[in-house]
């Protein structure tokens, strides 16, 4: 009876509790890695998804944000970006908030819109959207009353935004907001504080890309890795001192567009038509070098970045228009191809034992992280299509955010 007792108690213990607070607070989670640690996966995927809310907030392709028992999104509605706050259990309206910004987008991108592409970033209370032209609002997450504003469209002669619009995504390191402004021909890497938008630091001259900054630890040095028009560079996170370069230039149609990988001191770099690279960044006697140390050009990233599960790197190659692909991240090997036709994009997370692929056209594929051999263990329908904007993937829930939508599902008990 004493240890019935004992049961109950400790049950009653556990049960009172707080729940571990829901947190998506950036690109790809987090810590910018792409794993879903807060998704409980079922022990039996369903055949369905139930679907608990859908609200229209407009044209984007930002990932929805998740803190609490709140969603926040940032998107387009005629010529205002909107920032939202909504209930996470309801979907119901919390607050509102929008700001004139006209955009026209470069030839050949009109069919991807005008809505905003960076994805936000939260911490400390604060909400940091990057708008397509370029222009950085702080917001109060409790309330959405604006904290500071920069504007930098002035500062450099052909504006502050690469040809199709701003898509790098801020990154936030204790008191500093990262991120790369300016063209395709020139801007800097810049650091604001967090709390008044002053200026931290800025370095280089290089124009943007479209692809967004890491933050990681190499040699003990925390530094930011950024991808820009020319090259990739890791930079001191405090001061902003350049340690190291690594040229990969944008030319042509071979754009700068995915955020690359850091796995083990490593950074898996791929970029369309380019294959993907290794690259070793090393410090030695006080110098900074960076190896090259494989290069496998049988796929390619295009638009999508890759994911790391468990030792290997999973992602889309846009060779035979579109193959999801395995491949072993110590040596390049590729261990398995999908079938071709994929489409034009897929947004990956890493799950524990599997891979979500959220392809473009509406389908959401869960894909067993298994370097044998390719396996779909589910696939669902979740928007009629036009799914750019990455998933976020927490507890047992799945929030999409497809052409004008935001929707919650749920994978059930």
């Amino acid at each position: 009876m004493r240890s019935l007792w004992i049961v109950v108690f400790v049950g009653m213990v556990i049960s009172a509790l707080p729940a571990a607070e829901l947190v998506w607070s950036g690109l790809l989670g987090p810590q910018r890695d792409g794993w879903a640690g807060q998704f409980k996966v079922p022990e039996r995927w369903p055949e369905k998804l139930q679907k608990a809310w859908s609200v229209e907030v407009g044209a984007g392709y930002g990932t929805p944000l998740v803190e609490g028992q709140r969603v926040y999104q940032h998107a387009r509605q005629g010529e205002e970006e909107v920032v939202w706050c909504f209930d996470l259990a309801s979907g119901k309206q919390i607050w509102r908030k929008s700001y004139k910004n006209p955009f026209k987008i470069g030839g050949g991108g009109e069919r991807h819109g005008k809505g905003p592409k960076s994805c936000p970033v939260m911490a400390d209370g604060r909400l940091f959207t990057l708008s397509i032209t370029g222009m950085i609002h702080a917001w109060d997450v409790e309330s959405g009353s604006l904290l500071w504003r920069k504007d930098y469209r002035g500062k450099w002669e052909k504006g502050n935004q690469p040809n199709w619009g701003v898509s790098t995504s801020p990154i936030v390191d204790g008191d500093r907001l990262i991120v790369h402004l300016g063209n395709d021909g020139v801007g800097a890497l810049m650091a604001f504080d967090v709390k008044s938008g002053q200026e931290v630091w800025k370095q280089g001259e290089h124009g943007t890309s479209y692809s967004s900054p890491l933050l990681v630890e190499i040699a003990g040095v925390r530094q930011v890795v950024q991808w820009n028009h020319e090259t990739l560079a890791g930079v001191e996170s405090r001061t902003g001192k350049l340690l190291w370069e690594y040229p990969a230039p944008h030319r042509s149609h071979n754009q700068n567009m995915p955020t690359p990988v850091f796995h083990k001191g490593r950074i898996l770099l791929g970029g369309e038509n380019r294959g993907i690279k290794c690259l070793e960044p090393l410090l030695k006697d006080g110098k900074w070098s960076v190896n090259r140390l494989w290069h496998q050009r049988k796929v390619a990233l295009d638009m999508s970045t890759a994911v790391i599960n468990g030792d290997h790197l999973y992602g889309m190659s846009h060779f035979k228009m579109g193959q999801i692909f395995c491949l072993d991240p110590r040596d390049g090997t590729i261990r398995w191809l999908s079938e071709g036709r994929i489409g034009q994009n897929v947004a990956f997370l890493a799950l524990e034992g599997h891979v979500a692929a959220l392809r473009a056209n509406g389908e959401l594929r869960i894909i067993a992280a298994d370097p044998a051999g390719y396996r779909a263990r589910a696939a669902y329908r979740v928007a009629p299509d036009q799914t750019w904007a990455p998933p976020v993937l927490l507890d047992s829930k799945i929030l999409i955010k497809d052409l004008n939508r935001l929707t919650l599902w749920s994978v059930g008990s």
